[in-house]
């Protein structure tokens, strides 16, 4: 039987996948307990005495679950992007949608990552009069020190005051609880989250977008919802304050636009990527009110407020944390984290060998930090091209934003698969093209499925790499067919705004 076929079968019996991905939520949930990211000690299994389930062969079932639970969920989205694209399923239809993916994913235990179990110590030690921006987690041991990674029980903190005040009000409230403090994480990756799922929309609809393909593309896909849910990674929020920032910015709302920014850099840097685009709408803005400032007088007086407002802002939300300057120097403190995302990781593991075979002895290291550094200058350079050559209006500042997170995870030194998201929920936005759409989606399958649900991923096993890029590509291929995709299609009135929006869908031959 054909692969294509079969997805043909199941895409006309359920068009919008909803009990395809519920399913797989449920599927995750049930074996996160024993195949994610699991407790060092204690954890919910050994208190019910499924313990079994976390080890040996109770280990195998529960991470065979949790990869049929990756791959349903992978292909719930793609089934729903069928009927997006065909221009059945509006955007409302997404979101419902999302409400029963995401519903089971709340009481799952960390996957894909222990990354909450670092932010839990980073808040502890805060709470217990440490400075993680100076100090390794280790200086504080207790119950939440044994869930951290031996790799990090040294590493400073490279996240922003705000996250750390966040961490210090977390453990504040769960104390030594470290599943009540991983709830409590859930939650709040639950309010980024569907922060995100609101403004979305809204910013395709200010920029004659499709709403439904937004929220498809960016909001519903398996990497959005896998490692911001599922995860809980600090991401969640700095997306949604981003996301709020940028539909300010469209509402001509530039103070709060910039401020809104500020605080999501306080949080985590890479936010500060979508301001110099913020300031293109404001000098616009400028413009058309008629003051007698010139092109180059509306520029400097919006790079003035840009840089104003963030220092301001910032230096508020770090005062009020109490937690210091020390973030600044410790931004790139995970430098550690190897792998194929990055570029420079990429490059390096291939040349390293390539230059051995001439006899001549190098170490990987040296290697890796030449393309490090070659990488740095080409991200600032692309940045800068980015920023430039997206200018012209409110359309393509938000493609330039898109590039500009493009670049960055492309050419950054570390490059995890969360960083994607704030890339890819704009992606869907501004109409993207049909070559747009299906590299996102052939990307977005692979991404997905190539970490294991304790965080560890596969990229070095070739035979599975090779199989993933060859059914990322099938599933593609089936989704861009002729005849499923409808070239427009009036969006349903996203989020209750009062206007509709005409649809932007990939147009074929792009």
């Amino acid at each position: 039987m054909h692969p294509l076929r079969t997805l043909d079968r199941l895409s006309t019996r359920h068009p919008d996948a909803r009990p395809a991905g519920t399913l797989a939520a449920v599927i995750i949930t049930l074996s996160s307990f024993g195949g994610g990211a699991i407790r060092y000690r204690g954890g919910v299994l050994d208190s019910i005495g499924l313990s079994f389930l976390s080890y040996g062969h109770g280990a195998a079932i529960s991470n065979v679950a949790m990869w049929l639970g990756l791959a349903l969920m992978t292909l719930a989205w793609v089934l729903l992007g069928r009927g997006v694209l065909a221009g059945g399923v509006g955007d409302r239809d997404v979101i419902r949608t999302l409400v029963w993916w995401v519903s089971p994913l709340i009481l799952a235990a960390p996957i894909l990552s222990r990354d909450v179990y670092s932010y839990l110590m980073q808040g502890a030690m805060v709470r217990d009069g440490f400075d993680p921006y100076s100090q390794g987690a280790a200086v504080n041991p207790g119950p939440m020190l044994l869930e951290v990674s031996h790799d990090w029980r040294n590493t400073t903190t490279p996240y922003g005051p705000l996250h750390l005040w966040l961490g210090d009000g977390v453990t504040t409230l769960a104390g030594d609880s470290v599943t009540l403090g991983v709830f409590l994480y859930k939650l709040i990756s639950l309010v980024g989250f569907w922060g995100i799922v609101w403004c979305v929309p809204r910013i395709a609809a200010r920029i004659n977008g499709d709403a439904a393909v937004a929220l498809w593309l960016g909001v519903a896909n398996p990497v959005t919802v896998l490692h911001l849910i599922g995860g809980m990674h600090n991401e969640s929020v700095m997306v949604a304050l981003v996301s709020l920032g940028i539909l300010l910015a469209l509402d001509g709302r530039f103070t709060a636009a910039m401020a809104l920014v500020a605080v999501s850099v306080a949080f985590k840097a890479t936010a500060v990527i979508a301001l110099p685009f913020l300031v293109w709408m404001m000098h616009r803005h400028l413009r058309r009110r008629g003051l007698p400032l010139g092109s180059a007088g509306a520029f400097i007086a919006a790079g003035f407020w840009a840089v104003a407002t963030t220092l301001v802002v910032v230096s508020a939300c770090t005062w009020l944390s109490g937690a210091g300057w020390g973030w600044i120097a410790q931004l790139s403190g995970n430098s550690k984290v190897i792998n194929p995302l990055a570029l420079p990781s990429l490059f390096a593991g291939i040349v390293t060998p390539v230059i051995g075979l001439t006899g001549t002895e190098v170490s990987y290291n040296a290697v890796l930090a030449i393309m490090r550094e070659i990488g740095m200058v080409g991200m600032l350079i692309g940045l800068a091209v980015a920023w430039w050559v997206f200018r012209g209006d409110d359309r393509r500042n938000i493609m330039g934003i898109a590039a500009a997170y493009t670049v960055v995870v492309t050419l950054n030194a570390v490059t995890l698969p969360w960083y994607y998201v704030s890339l890819v929920v704009l992606l869907g936005t501004f109409g993207p093209t049909r070559r747009i759409v299906g590299i996102t989606v052939w990307c977005s399958v692979v991404v997905a499925m190539s970490f294991t649900g304790s965080g560890n991923h596969q990229m070095y096993n070739l035979v599975w790499m090779g199989v993933l890029a060859l059914v990322a590509w099938y599933l593609t291929r089936w989704l861009m067919a002729d005849g499923h995709t409808a070239p427009h299609r009036a969006a349903d009135d996203a989020g209750g705004e009062a206007r509709q929006v005409r649809a932007r869908r990939p147009a074929p031959g792009a």
